[in-house]
This record gives structure tokens, sequence and C-alpha cells, in this order.
């Protein structure tokens, strides 16, 4: 896997990471293609697309995520972003909820093998599951391509204080499903995610509490 194509996409979204973090986003990477072989993580089997659709893909959204100190990832499969963030935000408390205990053994294996203090992942369903810190709320709530835009907000409405960011990871903007946002929630903000090497549309949606 490509450090150099890594670090340009890194340089291309302006991001000041860690000395450590290109090399420790390869080696996730090289897990990721390493694990999937036999755990079926991602439908992406391609070194260099690994970069652009994962990688990078999962750190477009790293700007946005100013002020938050507690991240609940959900449904993130092969640890993305939950796992590329934790690696490029130390201080990033990421808690990573998946139904599937394949995907999260493989996360926690991860966090092993990248020494990743800031990461954890539960076998668990988001909608019955409560942080170690509860009754304080996250500040953000993370999905990658996890579920239309209300379940999203349904299934985490528990976890949502009047802080907490809902932050869902789109393609094309997703007007229909922000029209159908629940009762108590509205969008705070849409912003247009550039992707080095990827020619596609990205989105991030960003809901709060009304």
């Amino acid at each position: 896997m490509s450090l150099r194509t890594l670090e340009q996409g890194i340089a291309t979204l302006g991001l000041d990471l860690p000395a450590e973090a290109p090399e420790k986003l390869r080696a996730f990477g090289q897990l990721l293609i390493k694990w999937n072989k036999v755990y079926n993580l991602t439908a992406i089997r391609d070194e260099a697309q690994v970069i652009t659709h994962h990688l990078l893909d999962s750190l477009s959204v790293l700007p946005q995520l100013a002020g938050i100190s507690r991240l609940v990832d959900v449904g993130s499969g092969g640890g993305l972003p939950g796992v590329v963030l934790a690696i490029c935000r130390p201080d990033l408390q990421v808690d990573s909820v998946e139904t599937v205990q394949k995907k999260s053994t493989f996360q926690n294996q991860a966090r092993i093998e990248l020494k990743l203090a800031n990461f954890r992942a539960h076998h668990a369903r988001i909608e019955s599951w409560q942080p170690a810190y509860a009754p304080d709320a996250p500040d953000g709530i993370i999905s990658r391509a996890f579920a239309d835009l209300a379940d999203f907000v349904n299934l985490t409405a528990h976890l949502a204080g009047p802080q907490t960011r809902i932050l869902a990871m789109k393609g094309v903007y997703p007007e229909d499903e922000i029209a159908r946002i629940p009762s108590g929630f509205a969008m705070e903000r849409s912003v247009e995610l550039q992707v080095p090497g990827l020619d596609a549309e990205r989105h991030l949606i960003i809901v709060k509490r009304t």
C-alpha cells in the first residue's frame, strides 16, 4: 500500500496530523485487506481504492470534528471512519458500535495492533447501547453509509444530548432523507466533502436537537 499516495491525499485535504499517523493509517489499510479475505469486511479489495474510498474518505470529515471529544461510530463495519479518526485524533475517545461480531472483533484487533488507547469496539445494537460515561452524552455520533437519515437519528436519539452533533456521511445530497428528519431534530448544516482521487459526490449532514 503506497504511503506516498496516502501522504499526498492527506496534504491535499490540508490536514495536520500526528507524525506517526500516515504509517498507522497504512498499517490499518493493510490489516483491513488481510482480514477481509476471511471476514468479508468490505467489497473493496484493491489497495489504491482502500486508500481513496476508505482512508481518505474517512479523513475528509476530520475538520468537522472540532470541539468533539467523545465520538460514537455507528455500524462502522471494518472500522470506518472510527479507527481512522482515532488514529488521527489521539485526544478523541471513539466508541464503535457494531452488530456483526466478526467486524467488532476485527476492530478490536486493529486497536491492539495499532496501540489505540482511545478506541473501543462494542458488539451491540445501537438502539440499546449506552457508553461507559453515561449519563453524559457523546459530543458526536457518526455513521458512514449506515442507514436512512431518519432511521439513524431515531436509533441514536437516546444518546443525543442538547449539544450532540449527529453526523451522517452521505454520497449525493440526500434531499428526501433530510425532509424526513424526525420531529425534535433538524439539520444544522450540510458540508460538501472533497475526497482526493474520488470522483463522486460526498456530503456530511449535521443534525442536532431543536
